[in-house]
Order: C-alpha cells, then sequence, then structure tokens
C-alpha cells in the first residue's frame, strides 16, 4: 500500500469516527423520541426536514404530542391537509429561531424574541420556576426539557403548540 493510500484509508476512518461521535441533528433528535412523533409528522408535511437537518444553528420549541391533542379537536388533521401547507408551515416556523439559544442564554425576566415567522414574535420568560413562553393567543408554553443539544442547534421541549396571533405582552 503506498504512503498516500495508507493516509487516505487513515484519514477515511477518522472522519468515520467523527461523524459517529457527533450528536445528531434536531430531526434525527425529534424522530428518535416517540414523544415527537406529531411534530415530526408536522415538519414532513410541511417540507421542513431538509431545513431543520441543514446546518442550522436552530433553536426549535417542540412541544410534545400532548401539546398536539390539547389543541381543539381537528386542528392537527385540518393542519396536516395539503391545501393548508402554508399555515402548517407557519405555526412550525414559530417554534424556530436561527440562533442557538440555551437555557443559559435567555435573559432573566421577560423579552420579545423573533422566531423564523419574521412578523410574530415570542415572549420568553425566564426566573425560578424556569422558563416560559408567551404566544400569539396570550397562553403560555413552559419548557419542561431544556437545552437538549443537536449538532446544528438545541430543542427546548414545551407543553404548548405555541400559536402566532396578537404580539404577545411581554413586562
Amino acid at each position: 500500500m503506498t504512503t498516500f493510500r495508507k493516509i487516505a484509508a487513515i484519514t477515511a476512518t477518522a472522519l468515520t469516527f467523527g461523524s459517529a461521535a457527533q450528536a445528531a441533528d434536531i430531526v434525527e433528535i425529534a424522530s428518535g423520541d416517540e414523544r415527537f412523533s406529531t411534530l415530526v409528522a408536522a415538519v414532513s408535511a410541511a417540507g421542513l426536514v431538509e431545513t431543520l437537518q441543514g446546518p442550522g444553528p436552530f433553536t426549535v420549541y417542540a412541544p410534545v404530542n400532548d401539546a398536539f391533542a390539547a389543541l381543539p379537536e381537528g386542528t392537527v388533521e385540518t393542519l396536516l391537509k395539503p391545501e393548508n401547507k402554508g399555515q402548517l408551515t407557519d405555526v412550525l416556523l414559530y417554534h424556530v429561531d436561527d440562533r442557538k439559544l440555551t437555557a443559559e442564554m435567555i435573559p432573566n425576566g421577560s423579552t420579545y424574541f423573533k422566531p423564523v415567522l419574521a412578523s410574530e414574535r415570542l415572549c420568553i420568560s425566564k426566573g425560578a420556576n424556569g422558563v416560559s413562553i408567551a404566544d400569539g393567543t396570550g397562553e403560555t408554553a413552559n419548557v419542561v426539557i431544556a437545552n437538549i443539544e443537536a449538532d446544528n442547534g438545541v430543542i427546548h421541549v414545551v407543553d404548548k403548540v405555541l400559536l402566532p396571533g396578537t404580539r404577545p405582552d411581554c413586562h
């Protein structure tokens, strides 16, 4: 074996081990956790899988299945219909920030954050009881698991589907 081939083989082996050691991307993490099956189905229906597998960085406020189940009856089924793809995409993009924001990076108190759905705002509050997020309906989601690291960002698990609407009061 030539020196060049030996170096190429060693490099290929190192790259293989290096990639195996990396965290999974946001979609891989969500797909591997049954608690996010509704979210994964919605991301797929909206055509956002490739985007959320991209380099990021992203922060995703990921609702669990129970959060989707708490929506009014028929809401999820309606949003998943092909003719409602635009509305579904807006709801999902309301859950994504185009920066990596760990819980430690969120300031104490209440602060407006701009999700990827640029026309909207979220009010994220951090205090002694943790992190909560007010959406456009005036309702609040709680971050129940923070800082799930992905190789292209971070996931914060929330207990409510965030819905766009009126700019939330952030005081």
